[in-house]
C-alpha cells in the first residue's frame, strides 16, 4: 500500500480534482431534496401570489442549472480519475518489470512465463479500481454520510437515531466479506495466470504440437485452464452476489424503522409533512453511501488479491547485486580471468564445480570440454554473474568480479549460445542489440565479419526484414550467423562461445567457424566445445570430469596423455 500510495503522489492533481469533483456532486445530491422541501411548504402554504410564482421559478432555474454542472462535474470526475488510476497501473507495471530485471535467474529457472506476465499485467491491472474508484468513492461516502448525517439530525436528532439501526449489521457483513472474499480473488487470479502459462506454452509450442499430433493433448490443457478459471471466477462473484443484497437488505431495515416512527410522529403533529417528505429523500442518500462502500470494498478486496501477488514478487531479492562502492574499472581492460577455489551449487544444493582453479591469459583461447551435464555451462554463466560463486573468487584484471558494477562487468562480455534467442523484429534491430547506437555502416561490417551480410541482402527487405518470433523465418545456421554480428557489434575484450556450432550443417558450421575466428582475433576467449575438432589450435583446452578439472593443456599435449580427452577424440574420429 505505502508503494501504491507512492505512485499515486504523482497524480495528486487528478485525484484531487475527482475528489473535489464528488463533493461538488455531493453537494448537488443534497440541494434537490432541500429544493423539494422548499416547494412543498409553498405549495401547503395554498396562497398563489406573483411572488410565490417568482419563487417557484426561481427554483426551478435553480434545479436546472444543478442538473447542468452534475453532468459536467460527472465528466470531469471521470476522466480524471482514470487518469489517476491508468498512470498509476502503467507506473506499477514498469516498477514490477524493472524489479523482475534485476532478479537473477536462479528466480527464472522454475518460474513460467505466462505466470509472470500476469503478475505484470492481469494483477497490476486491479490497482486502477482502488486508485480511480475504491479510494475515492471510500473517502466521498464517508464525507457524505456524516454529511447527511448532519442533516437530518438538523431535522429529527430521534429519527436520525432510529435509521441508523443496520450500520452494525452492515459493519459485520465487511468483515465477514474481507475474511472470504480476498481469499477467492487470489484464487482467481492465481487461476488467470495459470492459464496464461498455458496459452503461452501452447502458442510458443505450436510446431512441436504438430509435429507430433498432440493438438487435443493440448486442447483439453487449455480447455482445464479455461474451466478452473471460471471456476474461481463464479466462487468469487458467488460472494459479492450475496454480499450487495445483504447491504441492500440491512439498509432496508432502516427505512422501514423510518416509516413506522417517522409516521407516528407525522400523525402525533411532532414532525411536519415537508419535513418528513425531505427526510425520506434525504435517507435515500443516507444509505445510498453505505451501499456504495460495499460496492467500494468489493473493490478493495479485489484489488488486495492483485497486491497480495504484486507483493509477492516484489519481496524477491536478487541474489546477484551490483556492490555498493563499486572498484572502478580501467577505461580499456586486458580481459584476463583468474578462477581460485572456484566452487557452485544450485539451490536445490547439489554441487556442481568444486575447487575450480583456472587461469586464462588475456586475448588466449582456451576451451571448455567434458561429458555433458559436467557444468561448463555453468562455469562460464559464472563469469558474467549470471550466477554467483558459492566459495572461492573470480578475477578480471586482478580485480574480484563482486567488487565490479554488473552492468560495467557485463558491457565487457559477449555471449554466444547454442540456442540463439532472436526478437520479434528486424534482422536490423536483431543486430542493433550487441550496440544500440551504432551506424548502418557499423551493422553492416559487424554482418559481413560473421559472414551473414549475404544471406541478409538476399532476403525480401534486406537488414529490414521481420524474422519473427524468435526468428522463425530462419535458419538455424542464419539465427546462429546474426547472433554472432550482434556480438561483433558490441566489440568486448571477453567472448564466451557456448557450443556454437554444435546444430547445423557442416557447410555452415564452415561459415559460422570463419566468422568465429575473425570474432576471437585479440579477445580473451571461452569456447564449450561439442566437436573437438573445432577446437585444435585453443591456446589451452580444459577437461571436465566429476564436477572438477581433470586435464588441461594444449590439443597435441592432451592426445599425448591416454585420458578423458584423448578418449573422448578418439570416439569422435570414429564417428
Amino acid at each position: 500500500m505505502k508503494l501504491l500510495l507512492r505512485f499515486a503522489k504523482k497524480y495528486a492533481l487528478a485525484l484531487t480534482i475527482t475528489v473535489l469533483s464528488m463533493l461538488i456532486l455531493v453537494g448537488a445530491q443534497l440541494l434537490i431534496p432541500w429544493l423539494i422541501r422548499t416547494l412543498i411548504e409553498l405549495v401547503t402554504e395554498q396562497q398563489v401570489s406573483p411572488e410565490t410564482m417568482g419563487t417557484i421559478s426561481r427554483l426551478t432555474l435553480i434545479a436546472l442549472i444543478t442538473f447542468i454542472a452534475r453532468g459536467m462535474v460527472q465528466f470531469l470526475r471521470s476522466y480524471m480519475a482514470h487518469i489517476a488510476g491508468w498512470g498509476v497501473v502503467s507506473d506499477a507495471r514498469k516498477y514490477v518489470y524493472e524489479h523482475m530485471q534485476r532478479l537473477s535467474l536462479h528466480f527464472y529457472e522454475d518460474k513460467q512465463t505466462g505466470q509472470l506476465m500476469s503478475r505484470v499485467v492481469n494483477d497490476t491491472d486491479l490497482f486502477e479500481r482502488m486508485i480511480a474508484h475504491a479510494i475515492p468513492d471510500v473517502l466521498v461516502n464517508v464525507i457524505t454520510f456524516i454529511s447527511i448525517t448532519i442533516v437530518l439530525a438538523s431535522m429529527n436528532l430521534r429519527l436520525t437515531l432510529y435509521s441508523m439501526a443496520p450500520i452494525p449489521l452492515v459493519i459485520l457483513a465487511l468483515v465477514l466479506f474481507s475474511k472470504y472474499v480476498r481469499p477467492a480473488f487470489r484464487r482467481r487470479q492465481r487461476e488467470v495466470g495459470e492459464l496464461n502459462a498455458v496459452l503461452n506454452d501452447s502458442i510458443a509450442g505450436i510446431r512441436e504440437i504438430k509435429a507430433f499430433n498432440r493438438e487435443s493433448e493440448q486442447l483439453e490443457r487449455v480447455e482445464l485452464g479455461i474451466e478452473r478459471y471460471r471456476l474461481s471466477l463464479l466462487t468469487a462473484l458467488r460472494l459479492m452476489a450475496i454480499f450487495q443484497p445483504f447491504i441492500d437488505f440491512s439498509t432496508s431495515i432502516g427505512q422501514l424503522v423510518v416509516i413506522f416512527f417517522g409516521g407516528q410522529m407525522a400523525l402525533q403533529g411532532t414532525l411536519p409533512i415537508a419535513d418528513l417528505v425531505a427526510f425520506f429523500l434525504y435517507l435515500e442518500m443516507f444509505y445510498q453511501p453505505i451501499r456504495a462502500l460495499g460496492m467500494s470494498w468489493e473493490a478493495v478486496q479485489e484489488a488486495m488479491a492483485g497486491f497480495d501477488r504484486v507483493a509477492e514478487l516484489l519481496s524477491e531479492d536478487p541474489e546477484v547485486r551490483s556492490p555498493a562502492r563499486p572498484v572502478a574499472l580501467p577505461e580499456k581492460i586486458t580481459g584476463h580471468l583468474e578462477l581460485e577455489n572456484v566452487s557452485f551449487s544450485y539451490s536445490d544444493g547439489e554441487t556442481v564445480l568444486e575447487n575450480i582453479n583456472l587461469e586464462i591469459p588475456a586475448s588466449h583461447v582456451v576451451a571448455l570440454v567434458g561429458p555433458t551435464g559436467v557444468g561448463k555451462s555453468t562455469l562460464v554463466s559464472l563469469i558474467p554473474r549470471f550466477y554467483d560463486v558459492n566459495k572461492g573468487i573470480i578475477k578480471l584484471d586482478g580485480i574480484d568480479i563482486r567488487d565490479i558494477e554488473l552492468e560495467k562487468l557485463r558491457n565487457n562480455i559477449s555471449i554466444v549460445l547454442q540456442d540463439v534467442f532472436l526478437f520479434h523484429g528486424s534482422v536490423r534491430e536483431n543486430i542493433l542489440f550487441g550496440n544500440p547506437g551504432a551506424s548502418d555502416e557499423e551493422i553492416i561490417a559487424a554482418a559481413k565479419v560473421a559472414n551473414a551480410h549475404d544471406f541478409i541482402a538476399a532476403l525480401p527487405e534486406g537488414y529490414n526484414t521481420i524474422i519473427g518470433e524468435r526468428g522463425v523465418k530462419l535458419s538455424g545456421g542464419q539465427k546462429q550467423r546474426i547472433s554472432i554480428a550482434r556480438a561483433v557489434l558490441k566489440n568486448t575484450p571477453i567472448l564466451i562461445l557456448d557450443e556454437a556450432t554444435s546444430s547445423v550443417d557442416t557447410e555452415t558450421e564452415l561459415l559460422i567457424q570463419q566468422a568465429l575466428e575473425r570474432l576471437m582475433k585479440g579477445r580473451t576467449t571461452i569456447i564449450i566445445a561439442h566437436r573437438l575438432s573445432t577446437i585444435r589450435n585453443a591456446n589451452k583446452i580444459v577437461v571436465l570430469e566429476g564436477k572438477e578439472i581433470v586435464e588441461q593443456g594444449t590439443h597435441s599435449e592432451l592426445l599425448a596423455v591416454n585420458g578423458m580427452y584423448r578418449r573422448l577424440y578418439t570416439v569422435q574420429e570414429n564417428m
